[in-house]
């Protein structure tokens, strides 16, 4: 059904949205980034001013369609639609807290991680903005140089976007958020979303997007609101690859990132043992989890693995002194079983 409606629906959304506002370790303790609050006790650049949109253009069927935004494996960083760099490879906070949290992000940004993403949901923003006020104090990095996400989530938050959203900046103060998601589809999500976009108005925010929205959730909510999404947040590993789904966003000009990249708490150590996966790696000479971060960026696709282990988010930042071959790409393609590790 999704393929049916990604044919229906892709050419009219591009033009659509052209006229719309800004036009792991082989170690199975690897502590792994999730992007949604589970149903179950299951567990797991610098900035340059945003291209300006022209409002006034009328829609014109003959456009070009929207362009892919491209990886750049030089500086590791991505173009989003919004005209802001976004590093390509982070660092996922969902369960980290308290002083781990703190030492575990000024380890990554140690370690060159430039892309930190939290949510309100999972209750460390507080402790996100903590470790990157010292970071940026003891001259570890400059603000303008780290590119935060944080997201509000469905129910009372988006009842009252305004007053949510503005509670997640007091909560990380670091000034400026550069990204702001919502979490979920919600009865009140174009409503959050236009409050987001004054936000962005009023320098607050840099640039928005949506977590766990797929073909059909997209087709029906683009054409609602003013502003193309940067980014989609979605659940993305070997076994659950979105084939149909990352194509379909990527050709809007908007940028993909994957959640639970290595599986999912409870799922990575089958992944990172996968006998497809295994073999790759000691081709490389690098971890599994390498190799699957590695083939997510291949596809265009950005990573966000969490953990709380220094080494571990070191061996995750070093993607770019190997590539995968056609062949191997095709291999881990090969694996996807639709299996799905949370509830969204």
């Amino acid at each position: 059904m999704k393929k049916i409606l990604s044919l229906a629906f892709a050419l009219s959304l591009v033009f659509a949205i052209t006229d719309c506002g800004q036009t792991v370790q082989n170690n199975v303790d690897a502590t792994e980034s999730m992007e949604t609050v589970p149903a179950s006790n299951d567990t797991e650049s610098a900035q340059e001013e945003p291209v300006s949109a022209d409002e006034s253009v009328a829609p014109d069927i003959k456009e070009e369609p929207v362009m892919r935004a491209e990886f750049n494996f030089e500086t590791k960083t991505v173009m989003l639609n919004s005209g802001y760099e976004m590093p390509i490879n982070g660092l996922g906070t969902y369960s980290l807290h308290g002083d781990e949290c703190i030492n575990a992000v000024k380890s990554a940004l140690s370690s060159g991680v430039r892309l930190i993403d939290t949510a309100s949901a999972y209750g460390n923003e507080e402790e996100i903005g903590q470790a990157i006020r010292e970071a940026v104090d003891e001259g570890i990095i400059k603000r303008e140089d780290i590119f935060v996400i944080t997201k509000i989530y469905p129910g009372s938050e988006m009842e009252n976007p305004e007053q949510s959203i503005q509670a997640c900046l007091d909560r990380l103060d670091i000034g400026y958020v550069d990204m702001m998601l919502l979490h979920h589809p919600d009865s009140n999500d174009v409503k959050a979303y236009e409050a987001m976009e004054q936000f962005v108005a009023e320098g607050k925010i840099r640039s928005i997007g949506l977590s766990n929205w797929y073909v059909e959730e997209l087709t029906e909510f683009l054409p609602q609101v003013g502003t193309v999404p940067a980014l989609v947040q979605n659940e993305i590993h070997p076994y659950y690859q979105e084939n149909d789904v990352i194509p379909f966003i990527q050709d809007l000009g908007i940028v993909v990132q994957g959640w639970y990249p290595l599986g999912g708490r409870g799922h990575t150590a089958e992944l990172l043992g996968d006998p497809v996966i295994s073999e790759i790696a000691e081709t490389h000479s690098v971890s599994s989890a390498q190799v699957i971060l590695r083939w997510n960026l291949q596809k265009g696709v950005v990573v966000i693995p969490g953990s709380s282990n220094p080494d571990h988010i070191k061996e995750n930042t070093e993607l770019y002194h190997f590539s995968l071959t056609d062949e191997e790409m095709e291999r881990i393609n090969d694996l996807d079983r639709g299996e799905k590790h949370d509830w969204y």
